[in-house]
């Protein structure tokens, strides 16, 4: 499966763009600010309708658009695999009503022309993207992975989407339960159906992700081997929340609406060797535990909206210890090693997109990860500068020039890529 062509209208500095693409690897080449980025993120947006780079929409829509009568903007991708080609749409247009921060935009999904829910995008195109601002899973809060678990997890299991949105409503209708309890001081008989409800479906969730993470660290530790030359081995544990420090109050639970359920908002447990039922039991054991707290603090404090995951090299947490380097060296190998997962469990791989890797990697580690993209069906690669490749490396891939929003195609050898004449678009 692999994206053979997308459609942007009015998407970031993007007013129009047609362009075929092809299996293998495809480079992108310009400088900074030029649209390399959003068209990255425009085939990110189509497999998940979220954007990962914006928390507004409406900054996703081409600034020219805003002076229309009907601003709006529209990604159209066809995935071509299994003889067969599939059409997904996603078109933003702006509500009549405003809010305060702003305009409103109205989300449509279509995929073959039928009108379907964003959620129902998950798993169509799977890609595992990386972004240089990525190195935040390694060095960012609990929340950044806890991202990272859902998006991925979601795109290859669908029951685990549902399981995590209901589980997100349900955190939700407790929250406010347990903020009454604190201030009128009722019954607290009314928390074991919300208990119940949160227990059915964070069971799932939380066996989900230690097996995604076993399977994740398997991977991960091969390719990080590979890009450290040996030297250092990568592990990845699960941290999930069963008992919180009183620090841990600091953060909120966001729990979206209709969109798929990426929560945006640690002791440890052997989920590998326990059965859904020893989750189970568990989670009820915790709760009863933390009952009073909880009710003090008029949230729900245990669950896996409070879960993390601790990156270590030789014991040592690459959160807290791990350079820069190492720890963006250790976000591209878990990345590496989210593309075999999800081959697995898809049994198609997914789109890699790659966002300006190789500015910050050694001789070394651009070779191993140049080596790596040869077992990927589909790249899509960006760069500011063609001599961060080799020209064998360029000769086998499709290169293009970005340049304010316009694609060309180039043709390259040992020596400086030649243009070739543009892509059709704005």
């Amino acid at each position: 499966m692999y994206l053979a062509h997308l459609s942007l209208t009015n998407f970031r500095n993007y007013s129009r763009l047609e362009l075929d693409l092809s299996d293998g690897i495809t480079l992108l080449q310009g400088l900074n600010a030029q649209g390399k980025t959003g068209f990255l993120e425009a085939i990110a947006y189509l497999s998940t309708s979220r954007s990962l780079l914006s928390t507004a929409e409406r900054e996703l829509v081409n600034w020219l658009a805003w002076e229309q009568p009907l601003p709006f903007a529209r990604i159209v991708g066809e995935i071509e695999g299994g003889g067969r080609r599939d059409k997904i749409e996603i078109v933003l247009v702006q509500n009549a009503n405003s809010s305060a921060n702003g305009p409103r935009l109205r989300k449509e999904v279509r995929i073959n022309g039928s009108p379907r829910r964003a959620i129902d995008l998950i798993g169509q195109m799977p890609v595992v993207l990386f972004l240089p601002h990525d190195i935040q899973l390694i060095a960012g809060s609990p929340s950044n992975r806890r991202r990272y678990m859902d998006i991925a997890l979601c795109q290859m299991q669908r029951d685990y989407c549902r399981a995590l949105s209901a589980y997100g409503r349900v955190v939700q209708q407790r929250n406010a339960l347990l903020k009454d309890l604190r201030q009128r001081q009722g019954s607290r008989d009314q928390l074991t159906f919300w208990d119940d409800q949160l227990i059915e479906h964070g069971d799932l969730v939380m066996a989900r992700r230690a097996s995604f993470l076993a399977d994740l660290e398997f991977e991960a530790s091969q390719r990080h081997l590979s890009l450290t030359e040996g030297r250092e081995r990568l592990h990845v544990d699960y941290k999930p929340s069963l008992a919180l420090e009183e620090s841990d109050l600091s953060e909120r639970d966001e729990i979206d609406s209709d969109d798929p359920p990426f929560l945006s908002e640690p002791s440890a447990f052997p989920y590998q060797s326990a059965g859904p039922s020893s989750i189970s039991d568990l989670f009820r054991q915790a709760l009863e535990q933390n009952r009073q707290r909880e009710i003090a603090a008029g949230m729900s404090l245990t669950g896996p909206h409070r879960d993390d995951i601790q990156f270590l090299v030789e014991g040592r947490d690459l959160r807290t210890y791990g350079s820069r380097g190492q720890q963006r060296t250790a976000t591209l190998s878990v990345k590496l090693a989210e593309v075999a997962v999800m081959q697995r469990a898809l049994t198609t791989p997914p789109i890699l997109l790659l966002d300006d890797v190789m500015s910050e990697l050694d001789r070394d580690r651009r070779a191993a990860l140049l080596e790596a993209l040869g077992g990927v069906q589909q790249a899509l690669v960006t760069t500011t500068d063609w001599e961060d490749f080799t020209p064998e490396f360029r000769r086998q891939a499709r290169c293009m020039q970005v340049d304010g929003g316009l694609v060309q195609t180039v043709t390259t050898g040992a020596e400086e890529p030649e243009r070739q004449p543009p892509t059709r678009d704005g």
